[in-house]
């Protein structure tokens, strides 16, 4: 019998975890990818327009999209292996947004810390991360042949896309495995 409690206990761990990240990484990564892609397109639009826009102006926002996917790219795979092996982490965390008034508490988030090789690089990563899509808008803003917002937004568009794009295919096959 308690192997079955267990068992059950983890699933649920599992169910709240992939609530977590569909409810708190999904849905902003979703809303903010498509503010970023419609304003640098709509800034790339008009920049096309007042024929200021070529090829030098295409291989920049290229290369910002790619940028800022190969990052969002990389934070999905560390939130991945934070869900295979600490599905714990987002399941507290979970719980402690559900919670509300006086009920609510830090105990949860507290008793499930991560402690997996390398954690103490995590901020330093992610702290370069943010710089290098910071760098990458800089240099396309001071070279001139981008349109200021399409540089800014750009490189986000495509950290947050990447990030939606590389959870659903987890996420999807997770649904799969629970309705057999």
């Amino acid at each position: 019998m308690p192997k079955l409690v267990t068992v059950q206990r983890l699933e649920l761990e599992l169910e709240k975890a992939q609530e977590y990240v569909k409810t708190h990484i999904l849905f902003p990564a979703g809303l903010l990818g498509l503010i970023c892609v419609i304003s640098s397109a709509a800034a790339l639009i008009y920049q096309f327009v007042t024929e200021t826009y070529g090829v030098r102006a295409f291989e920049e926002t290229t290369g910002l999209l790619a940028g800022g996917a190969l990052l969002g790219w990389g934070q999905t795979r560390y939130h991945r292996y934070l869900l295979r092996e600490f599905p714990g982490y987002f399941a507290a965390r979970m719980r402690a947004f559900e919670r509300k008034g006086p009920k609510k508490s830090r105990k949860d988030v507290a008793a499930a810390q991560l402690d997996h090789p390398g954690r103490s690089l995590v901020p330093f990563s992610y702290a370069l991360g943010a710089g290098m899509l910071l760098g990458l808008s800089a240099l396309s803003l001071f070279s001139g042949h981008v349109d200021k917002v399409a540089a800014v937004m750009m490189p986000w568009a495509g950290f947050f896309w990447a990030k939606l794009f590389f959870w659903r295919r987890v996420l999807s096959a997770a649904e799969v495995k629970s309705k057999k």
